[in-house]
């Protein structure tokens, strides 16, 4: 397993903007295709946005589709987030997650690492 840290969520008004990145321990980080979830207060986790091992393929939900960006940098070790024109609907907690097949399907149950998530807020 890898070790998943995530950072950069806050209180943001609607229409702005958040970066949030996901630090990774150990030298096996490309080896794991990376996604991230949300959870919103008594919700169920829902996917967001998934990236391949090398960060040439990326997926998104519906939701986050034209908005969100996600992308990887393996010599860092670090995978982002990058969201823009937030809406309210967009609070949760946003947690990344880690992938040992390479698929970026973004079933819940296919990840095994997961971080401790990090609070994203957007005021209307």
């Amino acid at each position: 397993q890898v070790q998943l840290v995530e950072s950069g969520g806050g209180l943001v008004q609607a229409g702005g903007s958040l970066r949030l990145s996901c630090a990774a321990s150990g030298r096996t980080f490309s080896l794991y295709a990376m996604a991230w979830f949300r959870q919103a207060p008594g919700k169920e986790r829902d996917f967001v946005a998934s990236i391949s091992r090398t960060g040439g393929t990326t997926s998104y939900a519906d939701s986050a589709k034209g908005r969100f960006t996600i992308s990887r940098d393996n010599v860092k070790n670090t995978v982002y987030l990058q969201m823009n024109n937030l809406k309210a609907e967009d609070t949760a907690v946003y947690y990344c997650a880690a992938e040992r097949t390479g698929s970026i399907a973004g079933r819940l149950g296919d990840y095994d690492s997961w971080g401790q998530g990090t609070q994203v807020t957007v005021s209307s």
